[in-house]
């Protein structure tokens, strides 16, 4: 179990995120148009995990917006926003906020918050996600983690950028 904290107050995890080092699990997600998407599915490039409680909060809207704007264009890598939203929510979002070249993903029938480790078990976010960045490199090796320490904040962006060499 990992800790975070949520407006100051101390909230834990299912489990621990995976360590860099350690091969990513495998998952299955929800993807906007109701598609099937697995992280075989990026075989041979570089997987960005932008993890989030939901797009209806400013902060996890932020995140989206900046990483769309700043690693979706890098070469080989692909943005991946999940969260526990309804696919519906998120094409809804993407599509008003322009979100075109991040993808989303819905974990809303799937154990990815349990295999990732990120669900949260208690606090009023309880079932939802946590506020964690989690790079795989071409190989399906984890190479970088960010659980942010505050939920309510952003991610330290420059250091995820930097870890992607850009």
């Amino acid at each position: 179990m990992t800790t975070t904290q949520f407006k100051g107050n101390t909230v834990n995890t299912v489990a621990d995120i995976p360590a860099v080092g350690s091969a990513a699990p495998d998952f299955t997600l929800v993807g906007t148009d109701m598609s099937e998407i697995q992280l075989s599915d990026y075989a041979g490039k570089w997987v960005l995990l932008n993890i989030f409680p939901s797009l209806d909060t400013g902060v996890c809207a932020a995140s989206v917006r900046e990483f769309n704007e700043r690693a979706a264009n890098l070469k080989d890598t692909v943005v991946l926003n999940v969260s526990m939203d309804l696919p519906f929510a998120q094409a809804r979002f993407c599509g008003a906020e322009g979100i075109e070249r991040a993808h989303s993903a819905s974990a809303f029938r799937s154990s990815f918050g349990d295999d990732y480790g990120v669900r949260l078990t208690d606090s009023p976010m309880a079932g939802l996600l946590t506020r964690t960045v989690i790079v795989i490199n071409p190989q399906g090796e984890v190479t970088y983690t960010q659980l942010v320490d505050e939920i309510t904040t952003e991610p330290n962006y420059d250091e995820v950028m930097e870890h992607l060499g850009s």
